[in-house]
Formats: C-alpha cells, sequence, structure tokens
C-alpha cells in the first residue's frame, strides 16, 4: 500500500475510526439489549462489534505496515523491542494529542456552545435549548475530566518505553499523592481542589469526606473503586 498518496492514507484513518467506532457503539447497543432483557439482540450487538474490529485491524495493518508480524516465531529480540516500542510511541503521539489539544478545544467549544444554546430567540425553544445547555455544560466538564486522564496515559505508556530499553522497571511512586484518587475503572483522577461541584461536591472537598453514595462522574463507577493516585515512576532494575 502506497501511503504517499494523501487521500488514500486519509480514507484509511477515517475507515479505522468507523469501524472502531461501531465497535464500541455496538458493545454500548448490546449493554443497552442486556438491561432490558433481550440476550438474543445483545449477543447479535456483540457478534457484529467483533466483526467491526476484524475490519478496523485490517485498516491499520494498512496504515501501520510496520506492525504486521508474519511469524513470530522468526523475530529476533531485537525485532520484538522495536515492535513493541512501535507501539508505545504511536500510543504516546495518541494520548498526548488527546489532553494537549483534543479535549482541551473540545471544552472551550462545549462551554462556547452551551452559552450560545441558552439563549433562545423563540419561546418554544426555551426547554430544548436549556436540554442543550445542560449536555453541553456535562460534555464541557467530561472533556475537562478527560485532560488528566489522558496525561495520564501518555505518562504510563511513556515509563513503559523506557522500561522496554531497559532503563528501569515500570511502576509507581511509592507515595500517593496528596488527596488524589484514582477511579480503577476509567482512571478518572479526583482532585480534591476541584471536586466534583455537579454532584453537590464543593471544591475543596476531601475524598474521605465524600458521600458514599458518590459516582464517578466520567464511568458511574461506585466511591470503593477509587484508589489513592500514585504517579507512574521508572524504578530501578532491583
Amino acid at each position: 500500500m502506497d501511503l504517499s498518496k494523501p487521500h488514500t492514507q486519509a480514507n484509511l484513518e477515517a475507515a479505522f475510526g468507523g469501524e472502531s467506532m461501531a465497535n464500541r457503539k455496538y458493545l454500548f447497543f448490546a449493554e443497552v439489549a442486556k438491561q432490558v432483557g433481550n440476550p438474543e439482540l445483545a449477543k447479535l450487538f456483540r457478534d457484529t462489534a467483533a466483526q467491526e474490529t476484524e475490519h478496523a485491524f485490517a485498516h491499520f495493518r494498512l496504515l501501520h505496515p510496520e506492525l504486521v508480524i508474519d511469524d513470530p516465531a522468526t523475530l529476533s529480540e531485537a525485532q520484538k523491542q522495536a515492535l513493541l516500542g512501535r507501539c508505545l510511541e504511536l500510543a504516546i503521539e495518541g494520548e498526548t494529542y488527546e489532553y494537549t489539544t483534543m479535549y482541551p478545544e473540545f471544552a472551550a467549544q462545549a462551554r462556547a456552545d452551551r452559552d450560545s444554546g441558552a439563549e433562545a430567540e423563540f419561546q418554544e425553544q426555551i426547554d430544548e435549548s436549556k436540554d442543550h445547555a445542560g449536555i453541553f455544560r456535562t460534555a464541557a466538564k467530561n472533556f475537562g475530566l478527560l485532560t488528566p486522564i489522558e496525561q495520564h496515559h501518555a505518562e504510563r505508556y511513556g515509563i513503559a518505553l523506557d522500561a522496554l530499553h531497559g532503563k528501569g522497571v515500570a511502576g509507581e511512586a511509592a507515595q500517593p499523592v496528596a488527596g488524589k484518587w484514582i477511579c480503577k475503572l476509567c482512571s478518572m483522577i479526583y482532585d480534591p481542589t476541584a471536586g466534583d461541584p455537579d454532584s453537590g461536591i464543593a471544591p475543596g472537598t476531601p475524598f474521605e469526606a465524600i458521600p458514599d453514595d458518590w459516582r464517578c462522574p466520567i464511568c458511574g463507577a461506585r466511591k470503593a473503586s477509587f484508589v489513592p493516585y500514585r504517579e507512574p515512576e521508572l524504578l530501578a532494575v532491583a
């Protein structure tokens, strides 16, 4: 595949994104079907999601032929290291873009849309505009919460890449960051300086003082799913 042709490369990237999104969308639909008691439809959605994954993988192999493995048994240790290193480099690139550019821009746009959407020109649009304003406000909040998550992911991948190159062992700091807790399911980081005002948790509220029925604003996990946050750290080889 000649990726020097920009249109074909852009189309492959769009196709990979579309198939990837379809996979997650169908898994979401499967969960809905399961919750309302239709296991047959849930299975159909899951099966189709798996097929969409294979489609996405086919596109990604064309985009990154350097990661295609014909026979793992023939690879030298250096070749294996190079493959894993490339995977980590791409992961760091993606996560860094998300926390430095994508989510900050999305959050700013969501805030702007909330403001314009709240000012309805016609009376019959007021309720709908209020709903939209609420949606955009939540989107802005979620985009803001995702920014440190993606930074955390990028830092973990960076540590893993250093470990792959023999510079140490991937691990975590011995002491947690004071006051911060992280969700084990989605990596949302609770920062007491920000709190969670939309859930009634005022800024300055320590995690220990949050009610037990509080849930993660990103994935809905219970408070018990959070653990003290420790920064990724490259540890010395024992």
